[in-house]
C-alpha cells in the first residue's frame, strides 16, 4: 500500500510531542476515554486521537507518556512507515484491532502537522472539493426498547435521520412506529461483537421484523448462523458490515459482496489503507458510509473531513458530538453539515 505522492512527499518535522487525557462519563458503569495526540514542530502543531475503548489500555498509554522515537526531520510517507514498525502499547492490547486505532491517531496527527506546516488543507493536496456532509443519528432505544428517545428527537429536530441499535426487546409494534416515522436509514445489529456492552446475539425473529419492517434500510453487522441466513437470503444485497472490516482482504473474505460498507478509519489504521479503501470501493461498485468511534475530541471532525471528500451523501453515522448526549438540546448543526475544514491541516471546524 503506498501513498499518493503528494502526501507521502510532505516534509515533515517533529520536535515533541505530548499526550492529552479526553472523558466523558456515560453511565455509573462507563466513562469513555480517549486520548490526543500532540505533535510539535517549527512553531506548529498537528492533533489524532486514539479511540481505543479499553481505559486500562489508555491508562497505560498516558502513564507511559510520549516514549516514542519520533522526533526529526522526515516526510509523511516515511513517517507512516516509521510508525507501522513501532509497538505503540506498553502492554499487549486488550483487542487486537486497538494497535490500528492508535496507529490512526498517530498517522492523524502526523498529517495534520505536515499539513500545516506546508500552510495547505488536506482537499487542496488531494484535488477532491469538501462537499456537505450528511449525517445520521446513532442511538439505542432503552431496555425495554421505545419509541420515545426518536420522538423526543423528532421533535426538535423533524429532518433528522438515525442508524438505530437494534435489540431482542423490539417488538412488532414497536418497528411498526419506527417505520412510520420514514426517518431510519439503517438499523445496526452488532452481530458480530462479543465481551462488550453492546452486544446483540443471533435472533432470527428480530432479524425478520427489522428486514420486512424496514424495507428500504440498511442493515449492518448480522451474526450468521443457518437460521439468520435464511431470513437475510432475499435482502443480501441491504447487508452492510462494520465490526469485521479491517483491509480490503476482508471485503473479498464476505460471503456476499456488499453494495454498501462502513469504513472507519481508525479501524482500518493507516492513511494509504484507507485511500485504498476509498478506491476498492468505487471500482466495485461498493458504496461507502463513514462511523463514528465515539470520538471526544479531534479525531470526530478528521472522520466528517474524509466523508466529505469520499462519500457524503451516504447516510454517514458522524453526527456532532453533541448528538451522542441522552438528550438533545435546540441549535444543533443539521444534515447536512455545509463544509468547514481549516484553512490549513486535517482539520474540521465542527
Amino acid at each position: 500500500m503506498t501513498l499518493p505522492a503528494a502526501l507521502a512527499e510532505l516534509p515533515l518535522t517533529i520536535e515533541a510531542y505530548e499526550l492529552e487525557r479526553l472523558e466523558l462519563p456515560v453511565s455509573p458503569e462507563f466513562t469513555r476515554v480517549t486520548t490526543v495526540v500532540h505533535l510539535h514542530g517549527r512553531g506548529e502543531e498537528g492533533v489524532g486521537e486514539d479511540v481505543t475503548y479499553s481505559n486500562e489500555d489508555q491508562d497505560a498509554f498516558q502513564g507511559a507518556g510520549p516514549a516514542q522515537p519520533l522526533a526529526g526531520g522526515t516526510t509523511f510517507g516515511r513517517f507512516t512507515e516509521l510508525v507501522a514498525g513501532l509497538d505503540l502499547f506498553p502492554a499487549p492490547p486488550q483487542v487486537p484491532a486497538y494497535r490500528l486505532y492508535r496507529r490512526w491517531a498517530f498517522e492523524s496527527a502526523a498529517l495534520d502537522l505536515a499539513l500545516r506546516q506546508a500552510g495547505r488543507p488536506l482537499h487542496e493536496v488531494i484535488g477532491r472539493a469538501p462537499q456537505p456532509v450528511r449525517f445520521v443519528n446513532s442511538l439505542r432505544l432503552g431496555d425495554p426498547a421505545t419509541i420515545d428517545p426518536v420522538r423526543r428527537r423528532l421533535e426538535l429536530y423533524p429532518r433528522l435521520e438515525f442508524k438505530l441499535d437494534a435489540t431482542s426487546s423490539w417488538t412488532d409494534e414497536l418497528v411498526e412506529e419506527l417505520a412510520a416515522t420514514g426517518a431510519v436509514e439503517s438499523v445496526d445489529l452488532k452481530g458480530r461483537y462479543s465481551g462488550t456492552t453492546v452486544d446483540q446475539g443471533a435472533d432470527a425473529a428480530l432479524y425478520r421484523r427489522v428486514v420486512e419492517g424496514f424495507p428500504d434500510a440498511w442493515i449492518e453487522d448480522p451474526a450468521l448462523t443457518p437460521e439468520t441466513e435464511e431470513v437475510l437470503a432475499p435482502h443480501w444485497d441491504r447487508v452492510t458490515w462494520d465490526e469485521p472490516i479491517h483491509s480490503i482482504a476482508d471485503l473479498e473474505a464476505l460471503p456476499h459482496a456488499p453494495r454498501g460498507v462502513n469504513l472507519k478509519p481508525s479501524r482500518i489504521g493507516g492513511l494509504a489503507a484507507v485511500l485504498e479503501m476509498y478506491d476498492y470501493c468505487a471500482a466495485h461498485g461498493i458504496r461507502p458510509y463513514g462511523g463514528g468511534q465515539f470520538e471526544l475530541g479531534p479525531g470526530r471532525g478528521q472522520i466528517q473531513y474524509l466523508a466529505s471528500l469520499f462519500h457524503p451523501a451516504s447516510p454517514n453515522d458522524i453526527a456532532p458530538r453533541p448528538f451522542n448526549e441522552r438528550e438533545l438540546r435546540p441549535g444543533l448543526p443539521q444534515s447536512p453539515l455545509e463544509p468547514a475544514p481549516s484553512p490549513a491541516g486535517f482539520r474540521w471546524n465542527s
